[in-house]
């Protein structure tokens, strides 16, 4: 089985901005699915790599990122699944995870063949980053329960697109599976 690695988009989030209305519901939904995906990622050691946006903020690192979402009034959403000591964390200034940043290079250094992403939002980040991890010949799994979503209709041609533009497995989270290095 190819090295595995966990791409969470853009989950750590102040939600202060157009369609939040729209996009919360759907977080709230698949927050669970998400927290799964951690704790059985954690348990078989697959690269956690958390990827965000930096909301403009271009002095902005990783624990600045979160701490502004932890004090925003949608936390609990964050502090579900936030990052712990051994999450790798890319940020990322447009809808690609890949567009610009260096997650191509730590994929190759970690040795990772296949990426489950899972995060925000299925018509946008999500499916710009599983059409930039298809054409650099990775492997993608997205568990359609672990991404939200603004627009449902959009998203279920997202994941359509997904699966059959770009060889994508659309799952659910409890279908993922991982294996780490001494194959468990």
């Amino acid at each position: 089985m190819a090295r595995t690695a966990l791409i969470v988009i853009d989950m750590i989030n102040t939600y202060d901005h157009d369609d939040v209305d729209l996009l919360l519901p759907s977080v709230r939904a698949c927050v669970p699915a998400v927290t799964r995906l951690l704790a059985h990622a954690r348990r078989y050691d697959v690269p956690i790599i958390y990827v965000n946006d930096n909301f403009g903020q271009w002095r902005s690192h990783h624990g600045e990122i979160l701490e502004t979402a932890l004090r925003g009034p949608h936390a609990d959403l964050v502090r579900a699944i936030a990052p712990d000591e051994t999450s790798l964390f890319v940020v990322k200034a447009r809808h690609s995870a890949f567009y610009e940043t260096p997650l191509s290079y730590l994929l190759s250094q970690e040795g990772v063949e296949h990426v489950v992403l899972c995060g925000q939002v299925a018509e946008q980040c999500v499916l710009y980053s599983a059409l930039d991890a298809h054409i650099r010949h990775l492997q993608v799994t997205v568990p359609r329960d672990a991404v939200a979503h603004i627009h449902q209709d959009l998203a279920e041609a997202a994941f359509r697109m997904m699966e059959r533009n770009m060889a994508a497995r659309i799952t659910t989270a409890d279908h993922v599976r991982f294996s780490d290095t001494t194959g468990r």
